[in-house]
């Protein structure tokens, strides 16, 4: 509140209100998106660099994703824009309300991706190379919904591409390490992105868009289930990959336990016990960080 009324003394009213429809449009109040898109490439620098990350690395990679998480939601909600008025969840999106015009949202979404090329500078080609089909899958995620029947598996591929980008920025190469861990993840973006999708199939059945939880029918709950169970298979391969030791066996037990209570929370379908367990994969991602962490400092 006083951060909110200094600006109110120094600024324009109006510039503070456009100020707040970017920060909403950017979801900087809503920081799960850009943490579940950070722990899968802060564990491929861990990976990548055998435990020593350098630390220009974690900062550049880290301010990058924040910022490009940032310009796919100004992007997303501005395609959504007419579905999202339409259900409970979305409906009072600035885009969805008209407080942000196309020219907005272009400037916007351009100053994020300069801001986040900028993030590159210390890196070589290659890893400028690998940015180019982040960015595509990045900005077109939000049209597969119009015609694509899982668009969650095309949001792990975009959300996996910080691990390549990783492993090219420290190693210079993309190993078959790399590529477990970026399948292992694109799975459990499936997951967790099924589960977000129940909380709004009511809705998005009425709009007419496509989800992998309205493909899976009355099988949602598990097929998210076996979209765990793959990420956990390729992450024992990544295990074995780094003869991990054992406190990242530990962390794969706690998954599979966490895994089954997501899997109690969401049989009855109930929209916001779904959308509570999407948080809770946040929860997953920090035990593999520290599981990740402390498999290195055993070694």
């Amino acid at each position: 509140m006083k951060i909110k009324k200094l600006l109110s003394q120094i600024m324009h009213p109006r510039l503070i209100g456009k100020l707040t429809v970017y920060t909403q449009l950017m979801r900087l109040d809503r920081p799960i998106g850009t943490l579940l898109l950070l722990y899968p490439t802060i564990w491929a620098i861990w990976i990548a660099s055998n435990g020593k990350p350098d630390l220009l690395t974690i900062i550049m990679f880290t301010i990058g994703t924040f910022l490009m998480r940032s310009a796919g939601c100004v992007i997303n909600d501005w395609a959504d824009r007419k579905f999202d008025g339409h259900v409970a969840r979305t409906h009072l999106r600035p885009a969805a309300r008209g407080l942000v015009s196309k020219k907005e949202v272009y400037k916007l979404t351009g100053f994020l991706c300069i801001l986040a090329a900028l993030c590159l500078i210390p890196f070589d080609y290659k890893t400028w190379i690998m940015a180019i089909p982040a960015v595509f899958l990045a900005f077109s995620y939000p049209y597969m919904k119009r015609f694509f029947p899982i668009p969650q598996f095309y949001l792990g591929l975009a959300f996996s591409f910080g691990i390549p980008m990783a492993f090219v920025a420290i190693t210079g190469k993309l190993s078959a390490l790399a590529w477990w861990l970026f399948a292992a993840n694109v799975f459990w973006t499936l997951a967790y992105d099924t589960i977000y999708a129940m909380a709004d199939k009511a809705d998005d059945l009425k709009i007419g868009i496509k989800t992998s939880a309205i493909t899976f029918g009355k099988y949602d709950a598990e097929a998210a289930m076996a979209c765990y169970a793959l990420f956990n298979i390729f992450m024992i391969q990544v295990g074995f990959s780094i003869g991990a030791m054992w406190p990242y066996w530990w962390i794969m037990v706690l998954t599979i336990y966490l895994q089954w209570n997501f899997y109690i929370q969401i049989q009855k379908r109930d929209p916001q016990a779904c959308f509570n367990t999407f948080l809770d994969n946040n929860k997953i991602g920090m035990m593999w960080f520290l599981g990740i962490v402390m498999h290195f400092s055993y070694m």
